[in-house]
Order: C-alpha cells, then sequence, then structure tokens
C-alpha cells in the first residue's frame, strides 16, 4: 500500500503548490488560497475583497457566468468560495479522474473580466447582503465586537464591508487591488487525497506560469489588550445576544495547542465549564468558546444567547467561571477529556480529502509549514496543565470586550 506523501513546489512566477498525496483516497480536493482580506483593505475600500470574491464568478475570457457553473456541476463538483479577515478560498472536491478539469476551471476564473456592468450589479447584490445580515440575528454582533476590540488594528474591519464603502467603491479601485493582491506570489495552491502532482505541475506551468508576480506585504501587529461594555438595543429581537473577546495567541504562536483545549475545556458546546453551568442549568441558549488565530494576534471569542431578563446574572456566571478557571486552572481529567475530543476530530476530519486541504492550506498561509496528522495529535497530546496555566495568565479570559444585542438596553457592567 502507497503512503501518504507531501509535495511542495514553487512555479517560476513565486505560486506555490502544497499538496498531501494519497493514491488510496476516493477524492481530491483542491483550493486556490489568495492571501488577501479585510485586514489588507483601506478604510476607503472596506469590503472590496468578499466584493472582489463575488465577481471572480462572473466570467473570463473563455467562459461566461453560466458557463463556469455548467462545467462545475458537469464535473460533479462541490465547490464554493469564502472570504475572511486574512484569506480568500476558491475550492473544490470531486473525483480524482476530475481533477485536472477542475484545477483548469479554477485557474481561469481567478483571472477574470471585472466588467463594469457585472460591478454595477453584484454592488447591489453584496447591500442586500449588507443589509439581510444586519437584520438577521445576532444582528451584525461578531462585527461590531471585533470593531470595538481590535479598534484600529486592521483585524477591526468588517469582511463585507459598509453600505457606505460598498455603494461608493469603484471599479478601477477593485481592480486596482485585485492586480496587486492576486498576484502570483500571494497564492497557494492546496490539495489533498488522491493528487496527481506531476500532472498538476505541467499543467500550471502550461496555464498560469504567465502571471505576474508583485511585491505584496501584510501588516501583521500584536493587538493591545482592551476591555468594555458595550449594549445595543434591537426591539425586533426575541432573545440577547452577548458577543466577548478577549486576546489570545497567534497563528505563529506555539501555545495555540493550549489555547485550543483551553477553550473545549471552558467552552466547549458539550460537556464544558459553560456548558454544565448556563446551558444545562437551563440559564442560558447557547454558550462556547472559541480560539481564533490571525498572523500576529489571536483572540478567544464567545457567544452567549439567553432570554433578556438574564443577561446580568448570565454576564456575573460568566465572569465567575472565568475567574476561577484564573486562579485554580485546570483538573488533569479535563485536559485528557479535551485531548480526545480534539484527536478525534483530527482524524475523523482527515478522511474527507476536502477537509484535509483547508487544514494544509491554512497551515501553509499562516505559518508556511506542514504538518501531518500523526505531528498534530503528538503536539495536543503533549500540552499540560502548566501550558495552559500559561495562556490563562498571557491572555486572561476576565479581560473582554463585550457587546449586547437584544431588546433590552443593558446597563453598564
Amino acid at each position: 500500500m502507497s503512503e501518504v506523501r507531501f509535495r511542495h513546489h514553487t512555479l517560476r512566477n513565486g505560486l506555490q503548490i502544497v499538496a498531501e498525496c494519497n493514491p488510496n483516497a476516493y477524492s481530491t480536493g483542491l483550493a486556490y488560497f489568495v492571501k488577501t482580506g479585510s485586514r489588507d483593505e483601506t478604510e476607503e475600500i472596506s469590503g472590496v475583497s468578499h466584493f472582489l470574491e463575488h465577481m471572480v464568478f462572473k466570467g473570463t475570457p473563455t467562459r461566461t457566468a453560466e458557463q463556469v457553473n455548467q462545467q462545475l456541476d458537469e464535473i460533479g463538483s462541490q465547490s464554493n468560495a469564502f472570504t475572511s479577515e486574512e484569506q480568500t478560498v476558491y475550492y473544490c472536491a470531486v473525483l480524482p479522474e476530475f481533477q485536472l478539469p477542475a484545477l483548469e476551471l479554477l485557474s481561469d476564473i481567478l483571472r477574470p473580466l471585472l466588467r463594469q456592468d457585472d460591478f454595477d450589479t453584484e454592488k447591489q447584490v453584496i447591500l442586500e447582503e449588507i443589509a439581510k445580515y444586519d437584520d438577521q440575528p445576532p444582528f451584525g454582533a461578531h462585527e461590531k465586537a471585533l470593531a470595538y476590540h481590535f479598534q484600529q488594528h486592521p483585524l477591526g474591519r468588517s469582511v463585507l464591508g459598509t453600505r457606505e464603502t460598498v455603494g461608493q467603491l469603484r471599479r478601477d479601485q477593485m481592480l486596482n487591488y485585485f492586480n496587486l493582491r492576486y498576484s502570483a506570489g500571494n497564492i497557494v495552491l492546496a490539495m489533498a487525497g488522491n493528487v496527481d502532482f506531476d500532472a498538476v505541475i505541467t499543467q500550471l506551468e502550461k496555464q498560469i506560469g504567465h502571471w505576474e508576480n508583485y511585491d505584496t506585504q501584510r501588516d501583521t501587529p500584536r493587538a493591545q489588550p482592551n476591555s468594555g461594555f458595550h449594549s445595543l438595543e434591537k426591539p425586533s429581537a426575541h432573545q440577547q445576544y452577548i458577543i466577548q473577546i478577549s486576546n489570545g495567541p497567534a497563528a505563529e504562536d506555539d501555545n495555540r495547542y493550549a489555547s485550543r483545549l483551553l477553550a473545549l475545556i471552558f467552552g466547549d458546546e458539550n460537556n464544558s465549564r459553560l456548558f454544565w453551568e448556563m446551558i444545562d442549568t437551563g440559564k442560558a441558549e447557547y454558550a462556547v468558546v472559541e480560539p481564533s488565530e490571525y498572523q500576529g494576534t489571536g483572540i478567544f471569542l464567545s457567544y452567549l444567547c439567553c432570554q433578556p431578563d438574564s443577561v446580568q446574572e448570565i454576564l456575573e456566571l460568566y465572569q465567575t467561571l472565568a475567574r476561577d478557571i484564573q486562579e485554580h486552572g485546570v483538573t488533569q481529567q479535563e485536559l485528557e477529556l479535551a485531548k480526545s475530543k480534539v484527536c478525534s476530530h483530527i482524524v475523523l476530519r482527515a478522511e474527507r480529502a476536502a477537509s484535509r486541504m483547508f487544514g494544509i492550506g491554512n497551515n501553509w498561509v499562516q505559518r508556511g509549514e506542514y504538518t501531518s496528522i500523526q505531528e498534530s495529535i503528538k503536539r495536543f497530546q503533549s500540552v499540560t496543565p502548566a501550558d495552559l496555566a500559561e495562556v490563562l495568565e498571557k491572555y486572561p479570559l476576565t479581560q473582554c470586550t463585550s457587546v449586547a444585542i437584544g431588546p433590552t438596553k443593558i446597563e453598564h457592567m
């Protein structure tokens, strides 16, 4: 039986290809990771990365938008795209025999026409999306909390942008942004599963070897600790939504493994401290804590949802539980249970080529490294209670920016 093998190649124009090749896999996952997102924008063009993601599917010099969608269906692909603070990702999962046609198609759409008519039409779609998002629970609480917490830091900008910035955006501004951020050296192709790596390289050299490369930079300052309470009234809401953000390890920090285990112990959806004290008791409908790692900085983000008359109790209970874990740490049993959860999750996700592809791509884009499944498990298994205590000392959960949105105006805590 052939073994799983990691391959890496850089085209002459700087575009990198990374792949975990498993000849025994039943599918192939491939994705272009463009290292650009809301943190790379300016206030004037806020939202352009997400807008550009929409425009990429509007046609190329060789395909109409209809042909793009039809041909993705013809090869039976599961495909989509998304934009975050740091990346714009275009991905596809196919049967191995369709990996080269899928790659040719994805590569083609990454050089879109960006026509003025499409730009004008899609702008209205984006504006509707912004309005819709602001009207749906939790009413943009996530973005508002990030803005309050990060303030002038680049990560404080909304991925969608605002009605004002998107409404005033011009096609020439988008084109300039595209030429710089979608340059070859700022893109990584990640693949996993049954990959014919040599055939992929041969095809890419012919199809995209001419893509230009520009000197593309990104500032990655560490965010300053912050705290504060903000209450926003939304009369149409029936429940109160609370988002809290504390600083956490960055994508490059070794203690990110400990922080992920800490988040599971404190705020996983099941069998965590928040679960037993808030969910199991019926005090809250939802209570989780998740770590998010960015280049240069990171956060712990908590989502709480409860009845409006329970907000004060929930906020006080959260602080009580946060102080307790700060002062007394975690037990060995809690740590072992968290390790079992995360290691099982790693293995189960790895059975799908597309899931593995995302992990490989994120790892390479954020840290420039490849980590095998076995190595990931080893790193989590090596975490000690002292490692979690160190994370809590550096990044106290008690120091957080809180945003409450709902029908009730909450007084300052």
